[in-house]
């Protein structure tokens, strides 16, 4: 449990890099989150949870990006190196292997 808690907040810190805002309520979220399930027995609702904290981490790390207005209509994105992945050019027809 504790380090699903360390890895969460290193994901939250990584992304929402330079967003004091972001990661001030990614904070506030994930501690809060913890702590209402702290006194948890089940192991069945333990493993459930840690499930779903697990997931989180894993969408925050691959599918958030973060945006940074520029001007009053334009935003620029700002990706991460993990995010960014080769693009396959798209064809009309493909090619048989």
């Amino acid at each position: 449990v504790l380090k699903l808690f360390k890895l969460l907040h290193r994901t939250r810190q990584e992304v929402f890099k330079n967003d004091n805002k972001a990661l001030e309520a990614a904070r506030q979220k994930i501690n809060e989150e913890f702590r209402n399930n702290r006194d948890e027995k089940s192991e069945e609702k333990i493993n459930e949870l840690l499930k779903i904290a697990s997931d989180v981490e894993v969408i925050l790390r691959t599918s958030v990006i973060q945006a940074v207005h520029t001007d009053s209509d334009k935003i620029v994105l700002v990706p991460r190196k993990d995010l960014l992945q080769d693009n396959t050019p798209y064809l009309d027809k493909p090619t048989k292997k």
